[in-house]
């Protein structure tokens, strides 16, 4: 472990080590001195701080020792919070149980049972909110190019581009891709969403020194064994590190499991993540919840109803035919947020269009109402579309859905996005929203697509309240 990984590591377990006793000392405190719960049953008694002592710091190591054994400092990239909150209420519930089956044996009675549960909650609490700060600290610092890794990618083929993929999803993973060499005159010479075209791997020497790469990630097919190796001495003698990624035939990334039999490494193909069952829970978790926001939704969407039709002649719902799962046309509901007329003004305002790709987007477009600009704003336009999720059109998350004319423009890749039920907010609506490029939007939606899980929806939607209300990236 590197000099600066162990400073890390030290750090860490110092500052959980401090919230752990801090987190009991207010444990104590509710306890005894605010006597929220009621001092009742034969053999209570009060307690000073310092019988507690010893159960602290018995909590402590074995916390510390769950915590690390689940893997908690480990330094993994790209692990959500989310993740992290698991494994403190996981580390932290065990630890109780046991320092509580301990005391039960040595000294019955004598401990408060509520303490434990009020020590419990407050650990995950402290513990957490202290990821999180660190979180917001690193993301400011990683901003300023502190912090990262510069990192260069060899090979653009389908595994590099699932790579792309995750380094779009995930920012946290610590990276700043400075671009990507491929020998393929195609690919080494055009640009991929944010991530540059450098040329081919003859390049390497020089971009390695030109930018003090840190890292260099192979994507390249075993057939290219011996420029594999070639590329590995480069990167030695640069003092860059080298990762490799296996093709595997180029299959996705997210269907492979790695397993062993007896020491014996096995590679295993999982199935695509929305199967027929996952899409049934989906489907079911989408009427739900739907449901459930319909209820607040209802007097919003009228009162939007209202405000439409006071500030400008036209409809109150504007239909347009969309693009679904399959490739199958459905027609998707919002409340009109533009002048009539406005899709016959397209051609007039396309030297305004500051979209790329099939994309047409207006940062103040002209073609807005007055109620329309605010809407868009906050996405409450999209509020109908609730409806189309009841139908089975429409899922609460997922990619977008398209324009016919947009699809036709689609290239073989783009069209993967394709393969599940279009959604009203998604992966791409909670990183950026309008401040992405297409390539980049449809990189996280295949990104979704491959990764999908009950709990990756429940954190995009998780998302999109303060990404809506803080009117994040749109426009």
């Amino acid at each position: 472990m590197r000099r600066h990984s162990w400073r890390r590591l030290i750090t860490r377990l110092t500052i959980d080590a401090l919230f752990i006793n801090v987190a009991i000392f207010f444990a104590w405190y509710i306890r005894y001195e605010l006597e929220i719960t009621p001092s009742t049953g034969e053999g209570f008694f009060y307690q000073p701080y310092t019988a507690y002592l010893p159960l602290a710091l018995i909590l402590t190591v074995l916390a510390i020792a769950i915590f690390r054994f689940e893997g908690l400092y480990a330094p993994t990239r790209g692990r959500r919070l989310l993740d992290e909150v698991y494994t403190l209420i996981n580390g932290t519930t065990t630890s109780i149980l046991l320092v509580m089956a301990f005391t039960f044996f040595v000294r019955p009675l004598v401990y408060s049972r509520a303490l434990y549960v009020y020590a419990a909650l407050l650990i995950v609490i402290f513990l957490a909110l202290a990821r999180a700060v660190e979180r917001v600290h690193k993301a400011r610092l990683q901003k300023r190019g502190v912090g990262v890794d510069r990192v260069l990618i060899v090979g653009a083929g389908e595994v590099g581009r699932a790579l792309m993929r995750n380094v779009v999803a995930q920012p946290d993973l610590d990276y700043q891709v400075i671009g990507f060499v491929d020998d393929d005159p195609e690919r080494g010479c055009t640009d991929i969403a944010r991530f540059k075209a450098l040329g081919g791997t003859d390049q390497l020497p020089h971009l390695l020194r030109e930018w003090a790469i840190d890292e260099v990630i192979i994507t390249l097919p075993w057939t290219a064994r011996k420029k594999i190796i070639t590329i590995m001495d480069w990167c030695q003698r640069a003092g860059a590190a080298t990762k490799v990624v296996p093709d595997l035939f180029q299959l996705s990334l997210s269907r492979v499991a790695i397993d062993d039999v007896g020491g014996v490494p096995l590679i295993a193909i999982r199935e695509p993540s929305l199967g027929i069952v996952d899409s049934v829970v989906k489907r079911a978790m989408d009427l739900i919840r739907s449901t459930i926001l319909l209820i607040p939704a209802a007097p919003m969407m009228a009162a939007i109803a209202i405000l439409i039709r006071m500030d400008s002649p036209g409809p109150i719902i504007f239909s347009q035919k969309r693009i679904g799962r399959g490739g199958r046309p459905f027609v998707a509901y919002k409340f009109r947020s533009m002048r009539e007329g406005a899709e016959e003004q397209i051609a007039q305002l396309s030297n305004l269009n500051e979209a790329t790709g099939p994309l047409f987007k207006i940062r103040n477009d002209p073609r807005r109402t007055r109620i329309g600009r605010w809407i868009r704003r906050t996405s409450l336009d999209e509020l109908p579309q609730l409806f189309n999720v009841f139908r089975g059109e429409m899922s609460l998350v997922g990619p977008r859905p398209p324009l016919m004319t947009e699809v036709e423009q689609y290239e073989d890749w783009h069209r993967k996005r394709l393969e599940v039920a279009p959604g009203i907010t998604g992966l791409s609506q909670v990183s950026g929203r309008s401040e992405l490029t297409f390539d980049e939007t449809v990189m996280l939606d295949i990104y979704y697509i491959e990764n999908w899980s009950p709990w990756l929806d429940l954190w995009i939607l998780f998302k999109t309240v303060p990404t809506v209300l803080l009117a994040r990236g749109a426009y």
